[in-house]
């Protein structure tokens, strides 16, 4: 056997495997001959068939899965042994047009194409801004009228009021059937609002389904018990009998309301909870901060690190690989996109190489405990629920066959690698309001 590097240029190479038939013929023999006891043909007692039968009938399907499974071990041994750092896997090169002839054939050759990730200069350091998000009472003052309305209780009063939802009959004009049904008051077109305020438990509302509900077919198929596709043909009054008003009434700022928000006795006064709310909303868009911080920085060193990567070749592999289920149409379009996804898992790779960032088992075991703790709002953990916790984490990394080590391996591994270029940068503060953070945060999408 004789395996032959070409390279085309720094990206790019062909890897020539020559097969003669001292390289196979002892391991076809002997799969054959073990074929020749296991196989069952009719007429021929069981261990019996002859050599040249089962030659006949599976020496060529024999031949070719032997011969496979030689070239892709060489293959891999090749690599390894001469650490060539490559880009997915080899595929069979375009140049290998001269089909295979199996039944005469005694020598083989084979040519693979191989994409290769070329030497990069990668610089991490650098200064990038980091947004301190000012938080204002008015920023507070909503998120408190928000959590009133999660922690708050609904009430069934006797007269209608904005935001209301109205429970009843609904039948459509000139129609024989009744569909209990509820109106939410803040789907109503304003215009039409005036209708259903200030109105009494068994007043019957006759009006435009169409006008009262601003033409949304969504809205009409939810209010009259219907499709979305027989909404779009609906027209016409409906007559409503209210029976029910739900309202949801905002919650009082006392010590159960604070209980709620932050656990028992963790505030006792209007003035505590007010505090310990903007240090909460502080730290929440501290860490949305820096997870911009990270998507600046990860754009930035994709867009500025020059890695020349072999995009037809690129194009090729997706398209083998997926096995010709993603067009060339779609490679084509999305091939910018999928080798800026590669630049950066080779901008971390580098990142790890360089500063021997290693994830072990143990840690990810630990991070997926972390993180299912986190859904019990990290209680205080017994014996009997730290024994519950291991099992749900083993069961959750075996899933879907290990793609969920896989996953929380990657979460991990790139939580390294931003500890690193974090510990790399200097930062310059910028003060920012909450919505000048939501633009910045939306242009870097």
């Amino acid at each position: 056997m004789n395996i032959v590097l070409e390279k085309k240029d720094s990206t790019f190479a062909n890897l020539k495997i020559n097969l003669q038939e001292e390289d196979y013929k002892s391991k076809v023999d002997l799969k054959i001959k073990d074929h020749t006891k296991k196989v069952n043909i009719k007429g021929f007692r069981p261990g019996k068939v002859p050599t040249a039968v089962v030659v006949k009938m599976y020496g060529k399907s024999i031949l070719v899965d032997e011969i496979s499974q030689l070239v892709n071990q060489k293959i891999g041994e090749y690599i390894k042994t001469n650490n060539l750092a490559i880009i997915g896997q080899p595929i069979p090169s375009e140049q290998q047009d001269r089909a295979i002839d199996w039944e005469n054939q005694k020598d083989f050759e084979f040519i693979y194409d191989i994409g290769l990730i070329p030497e990069f200069n990668l610089d991490i350091t650098g200064n990038y801004p980091f947004h301190t998000i000012v938080i204002d009472d008015s920023t507070v003052n909503e998120t408190v009228e928000n959590l009133k309305k999660q922690f708050g209780k609904m009430v069934n009063p006797d007269t209608t009021a904005e935001g209301d939802f109205l429970y009843g009959q609904i039948r459509p004009e000139g129609g024989d059937k009744d569909t209990y049904s509820a109106i939410p008051l803040n789907k109503v077109a304003i215009s039409a609002l005036h209708q259903f305020l200030n109105v009494s438990l068994g007043t019957v509302l006759t009006f435009d389904i169409r006008k009262v509900l601003d033409n949304e077919n969504a809205s009409i198929a939810y209010v009259a018990g219907i499709s979305k596709e027989e909404a779009e043909k609906v027209s016409g009054n409906y007559t409503f009998t209210l029976e029910k008003i739900g309202r949801s009434e905002l919650a009082i700022m006392d010590q159960e309301f604070f209980d709620k928000v932050f656990g028992p006795e963790a505030v006792k006064s209007e003035s505590e909870f007010l505090a310990k709310l903007k240090s909460t909303i502080e730290e929440n868009y501290s860490r949305e901060s820096t997870a911009l911080l990270k998507r600046h920085i990860r754009e930035s060193l994709v867009d500025n690190t020059e890695i020349a990567l072999p995009k037809e070749f690129l194009k090729r592999w997706l398209f083998v690989t997926n096995e010709g289920k993603v067009s060339h149409d779609t490679i084509n379009s999305e091939i910018d996109l999928y080798i800026k996804e590669l630049k950066w898992t080779l901008i971390k790779n580098k990142i790890a190489l360089e500063h021997n960032i290693e994830v072990s088992h143990e840690e990810i075991i630990a991070k997926t405990k972390e993180a299912i703790l986190s859904q019990f709002g990290n209680m205080p953990l017994t014996e009997q629920m730290a024994d519950y916790i291991n099992v749900m984490a083993d069961n959750y990394l075996k899933e879907d066959n290990g793609k969920q080590y896989t996953q929380v391996y990657e979460t991990r591994f790139n939580e390294k690698a931003f500890e690193v270029i974090l510990n790399n940068i200097s930062r310059s503060e910028k003060l920012v309001n909450v919505e000048e953070f939501k633009a910045l945060a939306d242009a870097i999408k």
